[in-house]
C-alpha cells in the first residue's frame, strides 16, 4: 500500500514539475523583448547573413567540366545527374546536361571535393522557393553562365526559364565544328 502512495505521489510531483516548464515558456513567449522571427530578421527584405564558409546551392562552370561523373558518382544522396557526349576531334567529354535535385540534396560538399577540375563548389545563395517539386530541380547547362557560376542569383524565375529550353545554352560540340 505504501508502494502504491508513493507512486502516486512521484506521478503528481513529475507531472507538476512538467506543467511548471511548459506554462513558464508560455509566459515567456509574451515577454515585451521579445519578438517575432520576422521582426527579428526582417527576411523577405533583408536576407540573413550567413557564416563565410555555409553551403549553398551549387555553382558550376560547365567550359571546364570533363564530364567525369566523380560528382554524382561520390554523393551520398544520388542526386546528381549527368548526361555527357563524346567531342570528335577532342579528348574527353562534354556534359550535355548537368541535374541537381535539390529535394534530395544534404549540402554535405562531397560532390565538390571530388571534382578533379574544381568545376563544381558550394554557393552563397539558400532561397529557391517554388510551389512544386519540379522547381527545385535545376539543369545547369541551360541556365544562363552567369547565374550557373554563380555571379547572378540563382532564382526561381531563371530556374523556371531553364525549363523552357531545350539545348544547352554551352555548347563546345558546335563550337568545335564551327572552329573547323
Amino acid at each position: 500500500m505504501i508502494g502504491w502512495l508513493r507512486n502516486i505521489v512521484n506521478a503528481v510531483f513529475s507531472t507538476a514539475a512538467a506543467l511548471f516548464v511548459t506554462i513558464r515558456y508560455w509566459v515567456i513567449t509574451y515577454g515585451e523583448r521579445r519578438r517575432t522571427f520576422t521582426e527579428q530578421f526582417e527576411y523577405p527584405e533583408l536576407p540573413l547573413e550567413l557564416p563565410q564558409r555555409s553551403r549553398g546551392f551549387h555553382r558550376y562552370d560547365v567550359e571546364s567540366c570533363i564530364a567525369c561523373n566523380a560528382c554524382a558518382r561520390d554523393c551520398p544522396a544520388v542526386c546528381i545527374y549527368i548526361d555527357r557526349k563524346k567531342v570528335e576531334g577532342r579528348k574527353g567529354f562534354v556534359a550535355t546536361s548537368f541535374v541537381v535535385d535539390y529535394t534530395k540534396c544534404l549540402f554535405c560538399g562531397i560532390c565538390t571535393e571530388a571534382c578533379p577540375t574544381s568545376c563544381i563548389h558550394m554557393g552563397s545563395s539558400y532561397d529557391l522557393s517554388c510551389y512544386s517539386r519540379d522547381g527545385c530541380i535545376v539543369d545547369f547547362c541551360r541556365l544562363p553562365p552567369e547565374i550557373a557560376t554563380g555571379e547572378a542569383t540563382l532564382t526561381p524565375t531563371a530556374v523556371a526559364y531553364s525549363k523552357s529550353i531545350t539545348q544547352a545554352v554551352f555548347n563546345p560540340i558546335e563550337e568545335t565544328v564551327e572552329n573547323s
